[in-house]
């Protein structure tokens, strides 16, 4: 990629970013909680004229039929007048918001924000700090490391709302025509099984899209590397070719150069294609996987059952997460509490909660929803009355805490598809092309004036 391009593709100018930028940023300790200590809630009495006083809140999300769990917020809070508008989804959603905050026209109070672009418009001084509103003392009811993807010491910059936990659903009935009892529990059984299932059944045992790269980022997450940092100011680290990440990618490589996982392209016609008619014997996938699946391959309802991931290391069972996202605060809102108290609401109370989890099927960050046996213990038909919620909600607890983003994660994946996706797509040389990615993602941080660790 040349440099008019990188710097097309530039977020925000870097010298207008680094003027927003909080001083004094650091990452996250583990916790969430910086030094231990809560920001002063707001006063009582200044919450109670917010939320009484007539306001119009404009929400911008994706979540098909929120407008439920809108009601019951205006129904708590009669004064205020929430718009919900989906401008898209994706880049295009994101586009949209930073296009109406350089405007300084259009801007929503509250927008939702996956936790992997959470970085991206911190960097901006786009997010409110939401600790002062009493947001630090909301840690402890998420998942730890849900709770470190939205706050550092520096702050807490959105309410998480869902996450993805990556597991493996895969297909029973597959794998036992293939002389298999369940899913492989290490990875050199993933490599041994991979072979035994092409060979007597003809299936993948699962498909490694090439224009996914959260799906492989998921991975060496879940691996334990570290292939990003930030410090929340001007500093990055880059090691996406270190030899750790190559050894995993080699793992990889090797199976899909035997012809023992494929690399098509996800979300194609093909590729649903082959999830309903047993052309892959599983996916490695998130918490949100086993809800798509029923709406996509219906006919195999029964079939599927849900296992954690291979492990490198059995005795130490870990995970890493691909997607959910958080509702953020914007600094350019008029009505800051009202907002906050919008974020909060929705995503904090036993209610709106248990609807996204039940209605929506997002897959809930709150500790009390995860460990409420009317939700963790329901037996899902589609995976042979397995209970999946709860297996995943195991799952969750294994994901690796540390896991940081680049603040200019467009770029990064946008990088990634032109160089590891393009090997993956040919079952070319995927180790080699991360040296080529790791040197797009350094040119294009060096040109925005990042120093590089």
């Amino acid at each position: 990629m040349n440099k008019a391009r990188r710097t097309a593709m530039a977020l925000a100018g870097t010298a207008a970013a680094f003027s927003l930028i909080a001083t004094g940023c650091s990452s996250g300790d583990g916790d969430g909680g910086g030094d231990g200590t809560s920001a002063e809630p707001i006063a009582s009495d200044a919450f109670d004229e917010a939320m009484s006083t007539p306001t119009k809140l404009t929400f911008w999300t994706w979540v098909p039929d929120i407008e439920n769990e809108i009601a019951l917020f205006e129904e708590e809070y009669p004064a205020i007048d929430v718009t919900v508008e989906n401008v898209g989804q994706g880049l295009e959603h994101y586009q949209k918001l930073r296009s109406a905050l350089e405007s300084g026209e259009g801007a929503p109070d509250v927008a939702q924000i996956e936790y992997m672009y959470i970085p991206t418009f911190n960097l901006t001084g786009s997010l409110l700090d939401l600790s002062e509103y009493g947001a630090r003392d909301l840690g402890g009811d998420y998942v730890d490391w849900v709770w470190n993807q939205v706050a550092n010491d520096a702050g807490v910059w959105a309410i998480p709302q869902d996450t993805g936990p990556m597991g493996n659903l895969y297909r029973e009935d597959i794998l036992k025509e293939a002389g298999l009892d369940g899913a492989p529990e290490t990875y050199d059984e993933y490599a041994d099984a991979a072979k035994q299932v092409k060979e007597k059944t003809g299936s993948y045992i699962s498909n490694l899209a090439a224009n996914e790269p959260v799906q492989l980022i998921a991975l060496l997450w879940q691996a334990g590397l570290d292939p990003f940092g930030y410090d929340g100011a001007e500093t990055v680290s880059i090691n996406v070719n270190s030899p750790e990440v190559k050894e995993v990618v080699q793992y990889w490589q090797d199976l899909v150069q035997a012809d023992l996982v494929s690399t098509d392209a996800g979300w194609t016609d093909n590729w649903f294609q082959n999830i309903a008619n047993g052309h892959y014997a599983g996916w490695l996938v998130p918490a949100w996987g086993p809800i798509f699946l029923q709406g996509t391959a219906e006919g195999t309802a029964g079939k599927w059952r849900a296992a954690p991931l291979p492990q490198w290391d059995a005795a130490n069972p870990v995970s890493g997460n691909w997607g959910g996202s958080s509702n953020a605060v914007l600094s350019t809102t008029e009505n800051p509490i009202a907002a906050y108290e919008l974020a909060r609401w929705i995503n904090h109370e036993p209610e709106p909660t248990t609807m996204f989890a039940t209605e929506q099927f997002l897959y809930p960050a709150l500790k009390s929803l995860l460990e409420d046996p009317e939700y963790a213990d329901q037996p899902v038909e589609f995976f042979g009355g397995q209970e999946v919620n709860a297996e995943f909600a195991d799952i969750s607890a294994t994901v690796d805490p540390t896991f940081e983003w680049l603040p200019f994660n467009e770029f990064v994946l946008s990088a990634y598809n032109e160089t590891v996706g393009v090997a993956w797509e040919k079952k070319g040389d995927a180790v080699a092309a991360l040296d080529d990615w790791q040197q797009e993602i350094v040119d294009y941080a060096t040109e925005q004036g990042f120093t590089i660790e």
